[in-house]
Order: structure tokens, then C-alpha cells, then sequence
């Protein structure tokens, strides 16, 4: 009687990868965490100055960074699920949470400005989109001093998304920072198309840069494309005393990064 197989083994497959099963089974649990803490109300924003290039005491906004804490108390990683989670319904999650907690800032704060990422799929979401017109309408021109960053990889994916919605946001006074400048995929031509009022240049090309002269002309040009589209460079990643010296003088409008101030949870 000729030997058989069982069903479940198919030999046209590799043996499973015990390293790839650990690494997606970390992610599943991550994942979980993440809705945990989200339901549970455990998610906050983290405050980085951003600072005028010529004034490093005057803050022209903060970031606000969204970090979710396990049921410890501890800020669970987001490089652990940031990445994969921006075509998911989490994602949509953290940034309806993000933008509830930003309006709350600026309702508390009615001297800052505020700025948080969002991904362009959440402008097509419904319960995101309930939650900024109840902020919008609410007393104090919130708008106003409300910055939305985008990234580059995101604003191409869905750019007439994008187009429509900053088309949309533009009488109500919300403002939309380009993150990331330089490193993505936006072709300048297509930054006509848009309406952005200031652009992040991308952090890789800034460490060291009072002492890369590759990086010195890499930044210098994408202060130079912001300033002929008439947008304000913000630098971030800045490190060192010496690299935000040279950017003030190569031009940048605003620093960022932790030489000017890390992320905190009480502002600057």
C-alpha cells in the first residue's frame, strides 16, 4: 500500500520561516496593544518646538506627536507600528485620536500653533472628518492655528485627494506642511497642484551639514524651491549648534529637531 501525505503538507512550499513567524507574531501583538491602549484612552501628544531659524527662543509651532501608552504607563514604540498601519482602520484610529487631542491643546493654548501628521486617507474618512468640523466650529478661529503635515509618499498616493481637501481647508485658515521634503516622491512640478504653506526638509540630508558639502547643497536647493513656490523651510533633525548656525544662514525659515527641544509632553 503506497505511503501517503496529509493534507496540510504541501511540498511545492518552503518550510515556514521561524524568524518571519516570529517577527509577524510581534506585530500582531503590537497591533493589539495599540487598539488596547487607543480604546482605553491611553494615547497622548508629545510637544517638539519648532523654533524661527534667527530667534531659537520664539516658537512659531509644535509638533504634536501622538504616543500611545501600554497599560504600564510606557510609550509603546512607534516605529514598531507606524509603518504598517497607515492602509489599515488603526490607522484611521490614531489619527482621529491625534486631531482630537490637538484641538483640545489649542483650545487649552489659544497663544500656539499646532501642527500634527495625518495620512491623506483619513481626509476621505468619514468619523475623521465629523471630528474636524466639530473642532472647526468650535470658539476661537481653532483653524487658524491648526497645521496639518503630510507626508510626500502620502500626498502623491492620493494628490487629488489632497488637492481637493487643502482647497476645502484653505477659507477656514488650516495651514498644510509638506514632511519629509526631498526624500519621497513629490516631483516638483507637481508642487503648482498643491497648496502647501511650508515644506519639512527630509532629515537625511541634514546631519552634519555645516561639514557635508553634499548635504549643504542638497538642502540649500530645496530651500531654494520652497522659498520660489513661496512656502516656509522648516528644517528638522537638527542635532547640533553647528548645523543650526549654517542653516540660518543658508536661509532656512525654522529649525527642528533635538538640539532645539525633543518631543515632551508639557510644552516648551
Amino acid at each position: 500500500m503506497p505511503h501517503t501525505l496529509p493534507n496540510s503538507l504541501d511540498l511545492d512550499q518552503p518550510p515556514p520561516d521561524p524568524l518571519a513567524f516570529a517577527v509577524a507574531s510581534r506585530d500582531a501583538d503590537v497591533l493589539e496593544l495599540v487598539r488596547s491602549a487607543l480604546q482605553a484612552g491611553r494615547a497622548r501628544l508629545a510637544f517638539q518646538p519648532v523654533v524661527l531659524s534667527r530667534d531659537p527662543d520664539v516658537v512659531a509651532f509644535y509638533e504634536g506627536l501622538v504616543r500611545v501608552l501600554d497599560d504600564s504607563g510606557r510609550v509603546i514604540p512607534a516605529a514598531h507600528f507606524m509603518p504598517v498601519i497607515e492602509e489599515m482602520d488603526l490607522g484611521r484610529e490614531i489619527d482621529i485620536v491625534a486631531l482630537n487631542l490637538a484641538f483640545g491643546m489649542l483650545q487649552k493654548h489659544p497663544q500656539i500653533r499646532l501642527s500634527v501628521n495625518v495620512s491623506a486617507r483619513s481626509f476621505a474618512d468619514g468619523r475623521w472628518r465629523d471630528v474636524l468640523e466639530t473642532g472647526l466650529s468650535q470658539p476661537g478661529l481653532l483653524g487658524e492655528r491648526l497645521i496639518f503635515e503630510i507626508s510626500e509618499t502620502s500626498a502623491m498616493m492620493l494628490h487629488e485627494i489632497v488637492v481637493r481637501f487643502m482647497e476645502d481647508m484653505q477659507p477656514r485658515g488650516v495651514a498644510f506642511a509638506l514632511d519629509g521634503f526631498g526624500g519621497g516622491l513629490t516631483a516638483f512640478r507637481h508642487l503648482k497642484e498643491f497648496f502647501f504653506d511650508l515644506v519639512k526638509v527630509d532629515k537625511g540630508f541634514v546631519k552634519g551639514v555645516a561639514t557635508d558639502p553634499d548635504n549643504q547643497v542638497l538642502v540649500e536647493a530645496l530651500i531654494t524651491v520652497a522659498h520660489q513656490f513661496e512656502m516656509f523651510a522648516v528644517v528638522e533633525g537638527v542635532e547640533s549648534e553647528a548645523d543650526a548656525a549654517f542653516l540660518a544662514e543658508l536661509g532656512a525659515d525654522c529649525l527642528q529637531g533635538y538640539h532645539i527641544g525633543p518631543p515632551r509632553f508639557a510644552l516648551r
